[in-house]
């Protein structure tokens, strides 16, 4: 995903410091119980839609907008499927984040599936029987999305 301007300008003060951001994923279902998956500009790899919210937009607004500005798919939040912060990533230019993701089960209501921007080599619905090869990441959401249990929290250790 490209560098939003907000971060580029925070690591012109920061440098490769850790940052800790808010993301957004989206697990997004059609009709047919097809989910929507973009294949990846920077590695390849098929994944659920993600992105990094705007500074004060709300994660279900991000997420919308993540959707469509990546796959030209209008969606609408049902329900949030999990909440998990991620592990550090070091990128290639030694910038280093971690990110919390708060990951929505959405429900398609228009536009046709497509590369929408350059984040994306290729956008495609896919039937849960016929999943490209993905990582856990994206397998794990969308195992949750088509649960109808509570939300999914790191559960906490008492004292």
């Amino acid at each position: 995903m490209p560098t939003p301007d907000f971060i580029r300008d925070l690591r012109a003060s920061i440098g490769h410091q850790l940052l800790y951001l808010p993301g957004v994923s989206a697990v997004v279902f059609d009709d047919q119980g097809r989910v929507l998956l973009g294949r990846r500009a920077d590695n390849g790899r098929w994944t659920i839609i993600c992105g990094i919210p705007e500074p004060g937009e709300q994660p279900a607004t991000a997420v919308v907008r993540e959707v469509a500005e990546e796959t030209a798919v209008r969606c609408v939040p049902e329900r949030i499927v999990l909440v998990r912060t991620l592990a550090p990533v070091t990128y290639p230019n030694d910038d280093r984040c971690q990110f919390v993701d708060v990951c929505f089960r959405c429900r398609a209501v228009g536009g046709e599936a497509r590369v929408n921007d350059d984040e994306s080599l290729d956008v495609g619905w896919f039937p849960l029987d016929a999943l490209p090869e993905m990582e856990d990441f994206s397998l794990s959401r969308i195992k949750q999305a088509l649960e109808d249990g509570p939300t999914w929290f790191e559960p906490t250790v008492a004292e």
